[in-house]
């Protein structure tokens, strides 16, 4: 049985995971997209995240735990920072929109992988 959890788990060790979340917030024009110290944190929360789901932990309705990949694992970090931060209403606005675009553009990366079959 695979476990897309623990292999994107591996992944985030390697530079290229830090190359891919700041594309990803570069592409959806975060608000935070410049801030080095959120991009490693966001990277260190989908860490979390994906150590959690590759133990059977779910995290996003319809995706099974041991699914998630890494994008959705960088969704969800930011999902969960914007509900608990205390920012300005323009940031969190922004931030909300860059949910939004990720979860629309990338609409597979968010659905049980046999659905797709």
């Amino acid at each position: 049985m695979k476990n897309l959890a623990k292999k994107s788990l591996e992944f985030t060790s390697l530079f290229e995971a830090e190359v891919f979340v700041w594309l990803m917030l570069k592409s959806w024009h975060h608000p935070l997209s410049d801030d080095k110290e959120f991009a490693n944190s966001l990277l260190e929360s989908a860490s979390d995240v994906l150590r959690n789901a590759s133990k059977g932990q779910q995290f996003i309705e319809g995706l099974p735990a041991t699914d998630l990949n890494f994008v959705a694992a960088v969704w969800y970090a930011e999902y969960c920072a914007v509900q608990s931060e205390d920012a300005d209403a323009d940031t969190l606005d922004a931030r909300k929109t860059w949910l939004a675009a990720v979860r629309s553009t990338l609409p597979s990366c968010f659905c049980n992988p046999e659905d797709l079959l």
